[in-house]
């Protein structure tokens, strides 16, 4: 009998125990009941000292200032500061020696991997499979958080219409569609469905927003872009990320339309926050406050603290204006006190959400396991070799045998250690980076012999290299050429104005070709080249981009045929750089391009068509894809439909099938696109947009129907009056390998 009420007594305090919420699970209730609480407390300047972030130096150590800063209640967050016990350093000071106790918050650019570094983003995008990011995401965001790293300013979501821009290498490419599938990835593999859970991260959505439509492909540059193009190009990715709960976005560097992304109200507040219901805070680009003062919106220091203010930024990174001019903006009203609160208020909720204030710190002892794990490096391996895109392979020079008798690795990027990493590399270490040049040794059979000759340098015009080089390719039975971008050729301020191969590299291509001996081209780089000339005559090309620690592990698993390439250019690759900028979704024109048309829209010494199609890649076996069927001819249309959720009630939607064959002898992949064009509407609509997509995996011979739903989301526009709608008249439904490769079928929507 006392066993069982012992029994009932435990049974009922852990049934009690379980009722109280951590701060894991807290109701949202009790979150803002403890802000109020604190706020309730707090003295301006530590209010101010919550919306300062300062940074912290290059190699993860804080700076003597932030000690004392922190311990005044000054400074509510870092970046750059990493490695758990220097932010446990930190974090002991703030709650233990500051008077309110309110943890720091440490940030830092996790953007394709903390130490286990995988491919830049673009590349991941050529993967056609969002899966993969959120993976990569998840293991970048354990690897940081158990190095004291509790927020990542990614992902990054500007959609890249400009090659010539070097961000374009964070991002997922061209396609709002495409982006928009990547940004929830990434956002749930950073954040999982609760970011104070001890193996993730807070992430943040930049650059808010158009900040990859800078004029001429240039960083930090100007935009001028009608509300129409922000709400379907560049806006879709950032509320992707919103929806799959994205805790903190970043202000972007960019004026748009004669307004700074740091002082806009329009995008800040009456889009974000109102229409989005987004409840996280905003935080500036580094010093983009103090940078109001450059475009020439704010006059001063003072000005520029009140414009972003005012606008919706919450946290200032690195400049101090905010902290500065704080007091007197108030003492003079031209910031309100509700201003400064709900700034601080959303800072020190996304705190609570995150956990910091029950769990503040981090465990030292698991950081030196917790990097390069086997399995994230068997991951990025994996992850690297579904990203890399077969442009061209004539003859099946590819895959090579790995009992090939001699093989000729040439090039710059062949035993690089820095290029494969990109140009945010989190924590990554060039020591763990495997280089094409080991992976290939690693991969051969021990009879083949693997020569090696630089050539050239990425950049510079010697060619003193060039006989080593060519002479190798002579007594070898194949040659690899490893050309591209170094690794801070790309990233940010890292626009170009050519794009073709820097240096000599296109000049050692030739002269490796001319050797007679088969070449194959392998691309190391974070932006789509012009290589017209490779592609005219060199058989094979591997697009590998900037592929992370394992890329040349990866590279060597493709060009051996142990992984059967499957990715797609998430980017059209132009022939020149005058046909910048040169994207599939764009508008007809009165005069569509013809051949034999003189006064029709096209260039005089260029063919109007791309080097390389948006969605384009090959496999080592071939598909075919037949039999597109829709499950309706017409649909009724529901009038005005406000773009408030994800799914909008619709009338009537459309399945589309169809069949995708592997017709090879190998098993690969091929990823299904569907693309549609509204024909008539009140508004010119694209050519084509991408409406969904599929990578499957085949077996050789095997058949299997795809299927595609279309509902109002895909089908509507925003029209002259910013109403999301769908219009009756006919539509277009495309589905192919690529977006131009294409077979076609149509249906209406019928009017009320």
């Amino acid at each position: 009998m006392k066993l069982s009420r012992l029994c009932i007594l435990v049974l009922a305090l852990a049934l009690i125990l379980c009722a109280v919420p951590t701060s894991a699970q807290q109701r949202p209730a009790d979150i803002e009941s403890r802000i109020n609480a604190l706020l309730a407390r707090m003295t301006l300047a530590e209010k101010l000292g919550q919306l300062q972030q300062l940074d912290g130096e290059g190699n993860g150590n804080f700076r003597p200032e932030h000690l004392d800063l922190i311990r005044k209640g000054l400074l509510g967050s870092t970046l750059n500061v990493r490695g758990a016990q220097r932010t446990n350093q930190l974090q002991h000071v703030a709650m233990e020696e500051s008077r309110l106790k309110i943890p720091v918050l440490f940030g830092f650019d996790v953007i394709h991997g903390y130490r286990t570094i995988f491919p830049i983003p673009l590349a991941e995008a050529s993967s056609w499979d969002p899966g993969l990011a959120e993976r990569s995401a998840s293991i970048a965001a354990q690897e940081a958080r158990d190095a004291g790293v509790r927020w990542t300013f990614a992902p990054m979501l500007d959609i890249a219409r400009d090659p010539r821009w070097g961000r374009i290498t964070e991002g997922a490419g061209e396609d709002p569609y495409l982006a928009s599938a990547f940004a929830g990835a990434r956002v749930r593999g950073f954040q999982g469905t609760d970011y104070s859970a001890p193996q993730k991260i807070l992430a943040c959505a930049k650059h808010w927003v158009a900040y990859g439509a800078g004029e001429g492909g240039r960083d930090y540059n100007t935009t001028d872009l009608s509300e129409n193009t922000l709400r379907e190009i560049y806006f879709p990715p950032f509320k992707a990320a919103v929806d799959a709960g994205v805790g903190t976005v970043m202000s972007a560097f960019n004026d748009i339309n004669g307004v700074p992304a740091s002082a806009n109200p329009f995008t800040l507040t009456r889009v974000l926050r109102n229409e989005w219901k987004f409840d996280g805070f905003v935080v500036s680009d580094y010093t983009s406050v103090k940078e109001l003062i450059n475009h020439g919106l704010a006059a001063n220091d003072k000005d520029a603290a009140r414009l972003a203010l005012n606008a919706g930024v919450d946290m200032e990174m690195v400049s101090r204006l905010f902290n500065q001019h704080g007091p007197a903006l108030l003492k003079e009203g031209q910031v309100s006190p509700a201003t400064i609160d709900e700034a601080v208020r959303r800072i020190l909720r996304i705190k609570f959400r995150l956990g910091l204030f029950d769990h503040p710190y981090t465990d030292e002892a698991r950081e030196p396991n917790s990097l390069l794990k086997p399995e994230s490096v068997s991951a990025a391996r994996e992850i690297a070799g579904r990203s890399m895109v077969l442009l061209k392979n004539e003859r099946q020079t590819l895959p090579l045998d790995k009992n090939i008798r001699s093989i000729a690795v040439i090039g710059p990027l062949a035993d690089d250690r820095r290029a494969p990493l990109g140009w945010w590399a989190g924590d990554g270490r060039e020591e763990n980076t495997v280089t094409p040049l080991a992976g290939i040794r690693a991969k051969v059979s021990p009879q083949t012999k693997v020569g090696y000759a630089k050539g050239c340098e990425v950049k510079d015009s010697l060619t003193t290299g060039f006989p080593e080089a060519v002479a190798l390719a002579r007594e070898s039975d194949v040659a690899l050429v490893f050309v591209g971008e170094s690794a801070d050729m790309v990233g940010e301020a890292a626009s170009r104005s050519s794009l073709d191969l820097p240096g000599r590299q296109m000049d050692l291509v030739k002269a490796i070709y001319e050797t007679g001996k088969p070449t194959i081209v392998v691309l190391v780089n974070g932006r789509p080249p012009t290589i017209e000339w490779i592609v005219d005559n060199v058989p094979a090309i591997l697009e590998s981009w900037m592929g992370g620690s394992q890329a040349g592990n990866a590279i060597a698993d493709i060009v051996f045929g142990d992984v059967n390439p499957g990715g797609k250019l998430p980017v059209t690759f132009p022939r020149t750089v005058g046909q910048v900028p040169i994207y599939y979704n764009h508008m007809n024109t009165g005069r569509p391009p013809e051949a034999n048309n003189r006064y029709t829209s096209k260039y005089l010494d260029v063919p109007w068509t791309p080097l390389f199609p948006f969605g384009y890649g090959l496999s080592y076996t071939q598909f075919k894809i037949t039999n597109l069927q829709l499950s309706a001819q017409s649909i009724p249309a529901n009038g005005e439909l406000q773009f408030r959720v994800q799914r909008l009630p619709v009338n009537g939607e459309v399945t589309v099938t169809v069949d995708v064959e592997n017709v090879g002898k190998r098993a690969g992949d091929e990823v299904v696109q569907l693309y549609i064009r509204d024909v008539a509407a009140s508004m010119t609509r694209p050519v084509k947009e991408l409406k969904g997509f599929q990578r499957v995996t085949l077996q050789p011979g095997e058949k299997r129907r795809v299927e595609f739903v279309l509902t109002a989301a895909q089908l509507g526009f925003w029209n002259r009056e910013m109403r999301f709608v769908v219009e009756p008249g006919e539509f277009k439904v495309m589905v192919g390998p690529n977006s131009e490769d294409l077979i076609e079928t149509k249906f209406d929507v019928a009017g009320r």
